[in-house]
């Protein structure tokens, strides 16, 4: 499965360091080229001559020969790899990766990585549950890298909790289930929205909502990765989708958002409706701004279209439609009717209720409701671990 794939693992300074020759064991096994850099803190956890006796490649720490002066690229080495797999990662090392500091072979590598990054935290209990450390671990998720979470186990420190660098079994079959998922979806069409919709009052004020659009963006760029051709219609944010495989139509109003949707609907295999769309808008914006005059301010509100109960109406056998459901009270109840009257296949539902869920975080904690009453609860991890979830639980349909 693995035949011919370039795989870069990176060993920072941990004891856990003494695990990697048996992963990079089992990667050549598998038929993969494997190359490793190492910080000079990790030799005096593993010899860099087993390591390459074992990758049958040179290992390199330095950032160039002292003897020749010969320089070790690690952009050359960064572009190489299929996959980047940093395993231990420090707590220092993680804190570098997520600060884009660069004082070594090691990080200047990551740096320069394309491709891929797979992180394996090794540290002991209280690190690793300390908030610097929290802040760095969702840092390095918000830019795309994946997360190998360490277990609960016996510590180096004589500690018994989580900080236990995930074992290299179990690491090799996380990266041979990322290369089974690469083309997953490959040659389906995906229509996904995102973000708030902003209704005008007049040329100066609207209606919206707090939504950051990071849940829709996440799915796209989880898509994408995974070989789908996505057309995400993004409300307002800050946020851009850097994936050839992404085109990003960007809209203001429910309306804008209403149309894009269904012009690119009719040839979309699924649809991901994850935009805050405002349920009201201004029956008659002002085309010059509202002068403050008096002690209130009354505005008539009409009803946007539904845009999901409409491609509910439009869906086609084939087609998988999913919507998304931000509630505060009643939230099971209320997720099963929309699911139910928008003719939906999933509806995956927040609570604000929740913490750490819902708009503006980086986290998101949800529960899939499928059609055919099936319930997934997708407990509190990053937007873009959660992508990873929602798009598995819709394939696992399809």
């Amino acid at each position: 499965m693995l035949k011919g794939k370039k795989i870069l693992i990176g060993i920072s300074g941990s004891i856990a360091a003494y695990k990697i020759p048996l992963l990079v064991r089992l990667l050549i096994k598998e038929g993969a080229e494997v190359k490793v850099v190492m910080s000079s803190v990790a030799c005096d956890f593993v010899t860099p001559l087993t390591l390459s006796t074992l990758s049958q490649k040179p290992v390199l720490i330095e950032p160039y020969n002292k003897v020749d002066g010969s320089w070790n690229s690690h952009v050359e080495w960064g572009r190489w790899a299929d996959v980047f797999i940093m395993a231990p990662v420090s707590a220092n090392t993680l804190a570098k990766m997520a600060a884009g500091i660069a004082d070594n072979l090691l990080t200047t590598t990551y740096l320069a990585a394309k491709c891929p990054v797979f992180f394996a935290p090794a540290m002991d209990l209280d690190m690793f549950h300390h908030p610097t450390t929290k802040r760095n671990v969702n840092s390095l998720l918000s830019f795309g890298n994946r997360l190998i979470e360490p277990q609960v186990g016996e510590l180096a420190s004589g500690l018994c909790g989580e900080g236990r660098m995930e074992e290299p079994e179990v690491i090799f079959e996380v990266i041979k289930g990322f290369f089974l998922k690469t083309n997953d979806l490959s040659g389906k069409k995906l229509l996904i929205s995102a973000g708030p919709t902003y209704e005008s009052i007049d040329p100066v004020r609207f209606i919206g909502n707090h939504s950051s659009g990071k849940m829709g963006y996440a799915i796209a760029q989880e898509a994408a990765k995974r070989g789908a051709e996505v057309i995400l219609v993004s409300g307002p944010v800050e946020l851009q989708a850097y994936h050839p495989n992404i085109t990003t139509v960007k809209v203001k109003s429910a309306d804008q958002m209403a149309e894009a949707c269904f012009k690119a609907f009719s040839d979309s295999d699924i649809c991901i409706m994850a935009a805050a769309v405002a349920d009201y808008k201004v029956a008659d914006p002002s085309l010059q701004k509202i002068k403050k005059t008096g002690t209130s301010l009354s505005l008539e509100l009409v009803k946007n279209t539904d845009i999901l109960a409409e491609l509910g109406k439009m869906k086609k056998t084939g087609q998988f439609l999913t919507g998304f459901a931000l509630e505060t009270e009643n939230e099971n109840f209320n997720a099963r009717e929309k699911l139910k009257n928008k003719n939906l296949d999933l509806i995956v539902l927040n609570s604000l209720n929740d913490a750490g869920a819902g708009f503006g975080t980086d986290t998101n904690k949800v529960t899939l409701f499928f059609n055919d009453g099936k319930i997934s609860e997708i407990p509190l991890k990053s937007k873009v671990q959660v992508a990873v979830d929602i798009v598995d639980a819709i394939l696992s349909k399809i």
